[in-house]
């Protein structure tokens, strides 16, 4: 499959090295998307592995089945979020994988669908949800039904907005007259709330991180992510590794924190002075610092421009006590 650059799967050569892929393996691909990564993972080992894709989104799940016909019998896909991963392993009889990833965030072509209302260039319904099977609430009821206060707190606290006090005014007031409906109507007036100085030198546009945070807000992304960090390491083969990307700074940090606390011997507080915890280290951290793109990819593919990769292996028995 040749890949849109807009659509392409981001660290794919990086994933496939640290996952340590080996002919037989049964790997959990956790955000399935398109199948770039599974696809990629397939073509490494000569189609011979058995990969479990999941995704919430439904036209996702079907793209990425037609994607990988290519390797019939290989990949059972299931349309669900990537937390529930055990519930999926036991569907389909497996005790474990040999290998895991997950590339947190939204999909490309989530974000060229404009009836999807992710986009902040083209119209469409103020939406955001990866799924609507999941009784996710549109972006639309946090846009016009949180007070001031909650608003400013989740596109400073998710966005990482400086003028979050500003944005959230300006919704306040907007709303008094009419409820906002579009992406346009939010985009534009996020834009109008930046002052002139920062609009004139914003390197992207002034609703990226408004739009960031309600996205994530939505569809629980933060949520997703622990849960899925905290149950991972018990579904690892010995041996096994798990390869989380991400793109934004409050997943990365919960995606540290937690190969950090696995990796660690003892969880007790720093001025304890004997260990009580009985904690044993269960993970080997493989990247100290977060693997990125190269310059030459990140040209290729603006969406890898943020995208930060970390990998974990789990750890023998032996090893482990």
């Amino acid at each position: 499959m040749e890949h849109d650059p807009r659509h392409a799967p981001v660290l794919v050569r990086e994933v496939c090295d640290l996952l340590n892929l080996r002919p037989g393996m049964r790997v959990l691909d956790a955000t399935l998307g398109l199948g770039g990564h599974s696809l990629a993972m397939l073509a490494r080992t000569g189609g011979d592995l058995e990969i479990l894709g999941l995704d919430r989104d439904e036209s996702a799940i079907n793209r990425a089945t037609e994607n990988l016909s290519g390797y019939p019998g290989k990949v059972t896909a299931r349309q669900m979020r990537f937390s529930q991963f055990p519930q999926a392993l036991e569907e389909i009889g497996w005790d474990g994988v040999d290998a895991a990833l997950a590339d947190v965030g939204v999909s490309s072509p989530q974000l060229d669908e404009a009836e999807r209302g992710f986009s902040f260039v083209a119209d469409g319904p103020l939406d955001m949800r990866m799924s609507v099977a999941d009784g996710s609430e549109p972006a639309a009821n946090i846009v016009n039904k949180w007070n001031f206060e909650r608003l400013r707190d989740l596109i400073r606290e998710y966005g990482e907005e400086p003028q979050a006090g500003r944005i959230a005014r300006a919704i306040e007031a907007e709303r008094a007259r009419k409820p906002i409906e579009t992406t346009l109507e939010l985009a534009k007036l996020v834009e109008r709330a930046y002052p002139p100085k920062w609009r004139a030198n914003a390197r992207n546009h002034p609703a990226t991180r408004t739009f960031q945070a309600l996205r994530m807000a939505v569809n629980h992304e933060l949520d997703e992510l622990k849960d899925f960090l905290d149950r991972i390491v018990d579904s690892l083969h010995p041996g096994g590794r798990v390869a989380v990307i991400s793109f934004h700074s409050l997943e990365d940090r919960l995606v540290k924190q937690a190969f950090r606390r696995e990796a660690s011997s003892c969880l007790c507080p720093p001025r304890q002075p004997l260990c009580t915890c009985g904690h044993a280290p269960r993970l080997r951290i493989l990247t100290k610092k977060p693997l990125m793109a190269s310059p030459e990819e990140a040209a290729a593919n603006p969406r890898a421009r943020s995208a930060k990769l970390r990998v974990a292996e789990r750890l023998p028995a032996q090893e482990a006590k």
